[in-house]
């Protein structure tokens, strides 16, 4: 497993780590049982860096892991968790004292003083730009109750806002081979800064592991069903935003350039972990068999110049008009 510097945080981390929106809610059933071992899988996998968030499954992911990571003390695992989105979406609420009640939950979940890293959960805009929502961040670590702060973002701009900040120390963004404009400016200005860039979405809601079919179908209370709309929250997390049909047909052709030998998904995280500005991929795993197959893109044979055109290419034919001026 290969490994990189976390932004600012200063902290080393498995360059492909575990999201865990899956564990908690929104992707179909996960027992607490299945979570764990697949934590644990993870784990002995060589991950870590679990990223969860408040509102997975309404503090759900963090108390699994808060468990999970109490039984096994002495490990090695920076938790990334996020906050924001357990009120209405206004930037009036992003204030120190929801800050300070968030994060309070968040180190009872996840059974820690100090939070290694809390990152903004696609805020609106305006946030992005807002001193004062950057000095209570700051009071936060002047406090102790957290060690780092970041952003997770939906578009390119609230990227680059956040990385002009100072404390900012790591950016969450989509990106992924049908997800690519952030390689235009957000990877080069991250980089520049020493800001971590943490991918999310990189499978593109499963699209790119090469395992669906117009036949497939999804639970009703998995977000790639109910979702596909936007009608719940950012169309752009589901599926990356891109249409369900069109998005099989570009799989299919993803698929067909992967060397032989390689995973189709396995390809598609290694093609993202492989760009120097990125500190850590996130996909997600609902079960130990894949939990193992996406930290083996950790230390996948690089996949050369040939396989970067030819997924820019297939980007610029099938995707560009649809996904590069909305996000």
């Amino acid at each position: 497993m290969q490994h990189r510097t976390l932004g600012r945080t200063g902290r080393t981390v498995s360059v492909i780590g575990l999201g865990t929106w899956q564990l908690g809610a929104d992707w179909g059933e996960v027992s607490e049982s299945d979570a764990r071992d697949v934590l644990a899988a993870s784990v002995d996998a060589g991950v870590t860096l679990f990223d969860t968030a408040d509102v997975y499954g309404d503090g759900r992911s963090e108390s699994v892991i808060g468990a999970f990571l109490a039984d096994n003390p002495g490990h090695d695992i920076t938790v990334a968790t996020k906050m924001g989105r357990r009120v209405e979406q206004l930037p009036e609420n992003y204030v120190l004292a929801n800050f300070r009640e968030w994060t309070d939950r968040s180190r009872r979940n996840l059974r820690v003083e100090t939070l290694d890293l809390v990152q903004l959960h696609c805020p609106p805009s305006a946030v992005f730009t807002s001193d004062e929502v950057y000095d209570a961040l700051d009071t936060l670590m002047s406090d102790g109750a957290i060690a780092n702060y970041g952003v997770s973002v939906e578009t390119t701009a609230q990227a680059l806002d956040a990385i002009a900040r100072p404390g900012t120390a790591t950016v969450q963004i989509i990106l992924n081979a049908f997800r690519q404009k952030p390689l235009d400016e957000v990877l080069p200005a991250a980089q520049a800064a020493g800001v971590g860039i943490i991918a999310r979405v990189p499978l593109a809601s499963g699209l790119l592991s090469g395992k669906y079919t117009r036949e497939t179908t999804f639970a009703a209370n998995d977000h790639r069903n109910y979702n596909r709309d936007g009608s719940a929250f950012d169309v752009g997390e589901t599926f990356s935003g891109v249409p369900w049909e069109t998005g099989l047909e570009a799989a299919h052709e993803f698929a067909d350039l992967v060397p032989d030998g390689v995973p189709v998904a396995e390809a598609a995280l290694a093609w993202i972990a492989q760009h120097p500005a990125v500190s850590a991929v996130i996909p997600g795993a609902r079960s130990v068999k894949q939990a193992v197959a996406n930290a083996a893109a950790g230390s996948t044979a690089p996949m050369g110049a040939e396989f970067d055109a030819a997924v820019a290419d297939l980007y610029d034919r099938k995707l560009r008009e649809l996904i590069h001026p909305r996000w």
